[in-house]
């Protein structure tokens, strides 16, 4: 059996070596004629997979190893028997730290010791959306929800229309990308909800890039009383504007669910599922390849104010601002070139671990501190 992956997919020989033979290929530049003969497809969301890619082809299962999946004609699959599996939520602890890391710095420009008085609106509630309000309701924040679809099949589950999300401190997106739903995503945020948002507010995309309209944005960042921006996702990846990374706040390329756990679980939910797929048992759990990580613990006394608690424990764990100054260094040369060094960012990127790698020994400390610990997933010693 043949099993053709994308290189940047971790473990591969570790989950998948005594399935079959494994074919390491560039998932952005990934052909047909390296797929023709595969048995098995592993990819990740730069990858499109379609009837151009595949057609002619012996695949019988496609995995992506990614919460999302508008980069799969998953229509086109199932009309020629192909079996397909993604890893919801595989990646939605690393995209939810990622956004408490950009609340902290955030709080901290802004001058807030309690960065629980930010209201954050959510828009796309979701894995990643619902890890993120789960954890900042737990730590006090005002969290307002947005999920049209949700919506209109729940009943009794408070949500609020954008118009109303965009009104809070924190506006952070965590949709999928439509064009042909009741409620399409594709520019979302366009030119009036941009113009809604002022200075004392905060936008993220750390979703989908089209979600949010580049021209749009740049324009409005151009312009008097503009809000401050984060971005992870962009459209035209790989090939970013170069104009719209020197206009935002942090830049970052598209790394918010990279941590190791997020990217390992990924790879371990898709070989649960070939697994089944194949009728073999599943041996293997992510957990046993994880590397001893390079921090391990962090002690606080009771002399510690607990703001900077927090933010030390964050910022040990992961700093945006590290990512933000790779990506602008980037940015110089051609669009081919600018584009390749997006994606070696990507390809490249360092270890990430998620809070749950840190344990944090309290001595003394309040109640309140050790709730907020618990809260972002720290293991702790009292």
């Amino acid at each position: 059996m043949l099993i053709v992956a994308d290189e940047n997919i971790p473990l591969l020989d570790s989950f998948f070596g005594d399935i079959g033979e494994v074919r390491r290929v560039s998932g952005r530049s990934m052909t047909a004629g390296e797929v023709c003969d595969a048995d098995v497809l592993l990819v990740r969301s730069v990858t499109r997979v379609n009837r151009e890619l595949l057609a002619g082809s012996r695949v019988r299962f496609v995995g992506t190893t990614t919460i999302g999946t508008d980069h799969v004609d998953r229509g086109w699959l199932e009309q020629q028997g192909i079996r397909f599996s993604a890893a919801p939520g595989c990646n939605a602890n690393s995209v939810a730290e990622y956004v408490l890391s950009v609340l902290s710095l955030y709080a901290e420009k802004r001058g807030l010791a309690d960065w629980s008085r930010l209201s954050v609106g959510i828009v796309g509630v979701g894995h990643v959306g619902g890890e993120l309000a789960r954890k900042l309701e737990r730590l006090g924040f005002d969290v307002r929800l947005c999920d049209p679809p949700r919506a209109d099949l729940e009943e009794g589950q408070e949500f609020v229309s954008l118009e109303e999300v965009m009104k809070c401190d924190v506006v952070t997106l965590h949709t999928p990308l439509t064009r042909k739903s009741n409620h399409p995503t594709f520019h979302m945020v366009g030119e009036q909800a941009l113009d809604g948002l002022g200075a004392s507010q905060l936008l993220i995309n750390a979703g989908r890039g089209g979600v949010i309209d580049s021209s749009a944005l740049l324009a409005r960042l151009g312009r008097g009383n503009a809000p401050t921006v984060v971005l992870d996702v962009w459209e035209q990846e790989p090939r970013i504007h170069p104009e719209l990374v020197d206009q935002v706040w942090l830049a970052t390329p598209h790394i918010a669910g990279h941590s190791l756990e997020g990217k390992v679980e990924g790879t371990e939910m898709i070989y649960q599922e070939l697994s089944q797929f194949l009728g073999l048992p599943v041996r293997k759990k992510a957990g046993q390849f994880l590397p001893e990580p390079a921090l391990s613990k962090i002690s606080f006394t009771s002399s510690v104010e607990e703001e900077d608690a927090i933010r030390i424990a964050l910022r040990a764990c992961y700093d945006p601002r590290r990512d933000d100054i790779r990506l602008r260094n980037a940015m110089s040369g051609s669009v081919e070139e600018r584009g390749a060094a997006f994606d070696r960012l990507r390809r490249d990127y360092p270890v990430r671990r998620e809070y749950s790698s840190l344990k944090i020994q309290l001595k003394g400390t309040s109640k309140s501190l050790q709730d907020s610990f618990r809260a972002m997933g720290f293991k702790l010693k009292i």
